[in-house]
């Protein structure tokens, strides 16, 4: 039977969350009434059901937002906007700004429970898409490791971006080196991870990107791999830091008319040995990891700069050579083909300048130079290897000349040599940074002998009473002048640092010039100074550090014997046409020799001071006691091979007395002694082709 009373009843909804679900505890009290509150009239328990899973969700992502920013990573993820709450396409989720551009989203799956990771950012389809997955799996078996897996996902992404900018400029990049422990200590407690830069042209230099829970912070080191150790280990031989608001703290402004180059950047330390550079705190920039790719090719072109410089100045300690920095391009304008061609660094990483008496200290005429020298490294911003050039302003001008000279005001004699005819500097390239100081005493030793030779022709054409000695050519590299009539020589040198004083390369030639359409005689072009050139060229050798008094001596005994040269040379010729079997040859410096080989007689043409020459019977030995009584013995003639010739004394003596009859000879200028004759050079060209003659004659 039916009950005419009405029973109430109503729904009763209540909520208890589980405990320890997603590693955190959810208190029962922060679900509010009306949520949970039943309306008769309208039973939608599905929309219940979604605003209690709603509240649930943002209650968790709460305590996660409340850890990751209170916790152990609070130094990471404690700024304002860095962790935020937010809806997602309508759910709740909790958005974590992990460097740059990119941010992770991790909502609460609504139907699972479950936790998922997406990113979103310049990377988000660079098919990271697996790694998130496995992360969103690892963080639902275990939600405790949130705090330690957001932050290494942040720490990899960020190692990611700086990868990819450095891939993108070319260069090569690691992740990880095979230091120890010990070393990656060196770069400090708050390490969190490295990238690794390798300098192209210095490969045991990286630049470091060490990647903090703030920000980057920039090292350059110096690496050695211990080759003694079982696994090539390597070590940190010196770190620099460099300061990274002084380097792109400041814009570089360039204009095609005006404009000033105001990058300032990191600067040695003084008084130091370590190569430091100050370790200046630098400000936050956009959480410290927005690296743009131009401020990332900077960073490397600088430290291509200062290994450069490191290299130099670590020369000019070794040599104990004292060295200061400046900037001679201060406060100059940069265009825009400059700004093209080189980087924007490259007019404020200051230039070296050393002392001429200090770094050429004991180099040949180191007197040629001004006082200040200038180093500067090139190209450390290009893929080129790097180049140091030094500057030289030469104390003494001497215009190039001739046909290697060219006309334009810069000249470049050879590869490493380049010089401003109008400013009298000389510039010295050296293709390797490490031996550049070598290559430039090397270089100097051979351009300022060249430009002391060239002087002292110069002067001796002016003040000496050698009206034909002139400098027919001279272009840093070789010295050609004419020292007697048309009789030149061409003087070159090398290996001018060795212990020995280097070598001199001496070519002789006429300069004379054929008429229009007469064919060029080899005979009418040589010189017979050719001959003596292996004798000749010591004169220079053994002057070393009296270049010019050499020089002289080598002018004066040049003059001195080229009449004996010219008639050996004449008497040679003739012997070829006559059918005779003569040679000619140099026994020393001033030392002649004709031999008729066919008789084994020889006469010697010998130079003495003041102008004179001795022509000696050459089977007479000078160094012999016995002979200033006459002849050697005749074992002494056997071990010399040559023969006394036959009443050499009167073929002398007669000669000497039809010249006089002739008047070709003045009595009292001319001596005649046992085993010769002692002449003038004005007059030993006619004696000697007639004392040869009266000789030849005597074998009929």
């Amino acid at each position: 039977m039916a009950s005419d009373e009405v029973e109430g009843l109503r729904f009763h909804l209540s909520w208890e969350p589980a405990k320890g679900a997603l590693g955190v505890n959810v208190s029962s009290g922060i679900m509010p009434d009306d949520i949970l509150h039943i309306d008769a009239d309208n039973l939608d328990f599905e929309s219940i059901l979604l605003r209690v899973i709603e509240t649930h969700a943002h209650s968790v992502l709460e305590i996660f937002q409340h850890q990751l920013q209170n916790g152990q990573t609070r130094a990471v993820f404690s700024p304002p906007g860095i962790v935020t709450l937010t809806k997602n396409e309508g759910a709740q989720a909790l958005r974590v700004h992990l460097c740059a551009d990119e941010v992770v989203i991790m909502t609460i799956d609504s139907r699972t429970g479950r936790l998922n990771l997406r990113d979103t950012g310049d990377l988000a389809a660079a098919g990271r898409g697996p790694r998130f997955t496995a992360l969103s799996e690892q963080l639902n078996e275990n939600p405790i490791l949130l705090n330690e897996a957001l932050r290494h996902l942040r720490l990899m992404t960020i190692t990611d971006l700086a990868e990819q900018k450095a891939n993108y400029l070319g260069l090569q990049s690691f992740r990880r080196r095979n230091f120890k422990q010990e070393e990656l200590v060196k770069l400090g407690p708050s390490t969190c991870g490295t990238l690794y830069i390798q300098l192209s042209n210095f490969p045991n230099h990286y630049l470091v990107l060490v990647i903090t829970d703030e920000r980057f912070r920039y090292a350059l080191i110096t690496t050695r791999i211990m080759t003694e150790s079982m696994y090539a280990e390597m070590i940190m031989e010196d770190i620099a830091w460099l300061d990274f608001d002084r380097i792109h703290g400041e814009e570089i402004v360039i204009t095609a008319h005006t404009g000033l180059s105001d990058v300032r950047i990191g600067k040695r330390k003084r008084g130091s040995d370590a190569s430091l550079l100050n370790d200046v705190g630098a400000g936050s920039v956009d959480s410290g990891f927005n690296l743009e790719t131009p401020v990332l090719r900077e960073l490397y072109s600088y430290c291509c700069a200062r290994v450069a410089y490191m290299n130099v100045e670590r020369q000019f300690k070794l040599r104990g050579i004292p060295f200061t920095h400046v900037n001679p391009t201060s406060g100059a304008p940069v265009t825009l083909e400059l700004a093209h061609i080189q980087s924007s660094l490259a007019r404020s990483v200051p230039a070296l300048c050393v002392q001429s008496d200090d770094i050429l200290s004991g180099a040949p005429a180191a007197e040629a130079a001004m006082p200040n020298i200038r180093v500067i490294p090139l190209n450390w911003w290009s893929e080129k290897n790097a180049q140091v050039v030094t500057s030289v302003k030469l104390k003494y001008v001497q215009q190039p000349m001739g046909k290697t000279a060219g006309t334009s005001a810069v000249i470049r004699p050879s590869k490493r040599i380049i010089y401003d005819t109008t400013q009298a500097v000389v510039s010295f390239l050296s293709e390797n940074v490490n031996t550049c100081v070598d290559e430039f005493l090397e270089e100097w030793a051979r351009v300022s002998k060249m430009v002391v030779i060239a002087r002292e022709v110069a002067q001796m054409a002016k003040e000496s009473s050698w009206d034909d000695v002139r400098l027919l050519s001279f272009d840093l590299q070789t010295v050609e002048f004419a020292y007697a009539q048309d009789y030149t020589v061409s003087i070159s040198c090398e290996d001018q640092l060795s212990p020995m004083g280097g070598n001199f390369d001496l070519r002789f030639s006429r300069c004379k010039r054929p008429y229009a359409g007469q064919k060029q005689d080899n005979h009418e072009f040589f010189n017979p100074h050719d001959d003596a050139e292996p004798f000749l060229r010591h004169i220079l050798r053994h002057g070393h550090g009296r270049l010019a008094p050499s020089l002289h001596r080598l002018v004066n005994l040049l003059r001195d014997t080229l009449p004996v040269v010219k008639v050996l040379e004449e008497i040679r010729q003739k012997g070829e046409q006559d059918g005779r079997s003569v040679d000619t040859f140099a026994k020393a410096a001033g030392w002649h020799r004709l031999l008729e080989t066919d008789h084994s007689h020889g006469i010697d043409f010998r130079s003495m001071t003041e102008q004179r020459v001795a022509i000696l019977d050459a089977s007479f030995s000078l160094f012999d006691p016995a002979g200033s009584k006459g002849a050697v013995e005749a074992g002494a003639r056997e071990l010399l091979g040559l023969k006394p010739i036959p009443q050499f004394k009167e073929i002398v003596t007669d000669a000497v007395q039809d010249m006089i009859s002739l008047g070709k000879l003045q009595p009292g200028k001319i001596a005649v002694i046992d085993v010769g004759v002692i002449c003038d050079t004005g007059t030993v060209g006619e004696l000697g082709k007639t004392i040869h003659s009266k000789v030849v004659a005597s074998y009929t």
